[in-house]
């Protein structure tokens, strides 16, 4: 008999205001009961809203313990604010299954050098759309929105092709997009 072939875990990754939370919500809900499939929440140092984004608040005090004892798959700062991977990620790649996980492009080499078996999907959206729904999220104000939005933020690595979604289009055609991405690395 043979070992089942590790899985995949596929970062989503893209600026703020494109959509990645609504799109792997999507995502989920399109793929609900594929048991090849894992949505990972991330946990992040900010209460929960349920709303605006699917994470799990964790308070500061207990992430840092959770980092310094290594409790997290992959964990990272952005935006003041500490995100972190469950552990649930080594063993749903163990279980063969592909990982789907929202991280920031910054930390795609160290997300790489710990699991070989990666696929970025980067997520764009023309930036006028971006705005609006920054704005619409209502945590930042309209000072805080453009200098988000002028930030570039880490590039790709020069080594990682990513599968590019532009969801500047309706979120039926997002989903559509990403499902089918997930689907096709499934099957690689």
């Amino acid at each position: 008999m043979s070992e089942r072939p590790p899985g995949v875990l596929v970062l989503i990754v893209g600026p703020s205001g494109v959509g990645k939370d609504t799109l792997i919500t999507g995502a989920r809900h399109a793929l609900d009961g594929d048991k090849r499939f894992s949505f990972v929440r991330r946990l992040v140092t900010r209460p929960t809203d349920v709303d605006l984004e699917d994470h799990i608040s964790i308070d500061p005090v207990e992430f840092a313990l959770g980092k310094a004892s290594g409790r997290f798959a992959l964990c990272w700062d952005a935006h003041g604010l500490n995100y972190a991977l469950p552990m649930s990620v080594d063993t749903d790649l163990t279980l063969g299954r592909v990982v789907i996980a929202n991280i920031s492009r910054h930390v795609i080499p160290a997300a790489i050098a710990r699991y070989p078996m990666c696929r970025v999907v980067q997520i764009s959206a023309e930036i006028s759309l971006r705005a609006e729904r920054l704005a619409r999220r209502g945590r930042e104000n309209r000072d805080q929105i453009a200098a988000r939005l002028a930030r570039e933020g880490a590039a790709m690595p020069a080594d990682v092709s990513p599968i590019v979604i532009d969801n500047s289009s309706s979120v039926a055609i997002g989903v559509t997009a990403l499902v089918m991405a997930l689907r096709a690395i499934a099957q690689d």
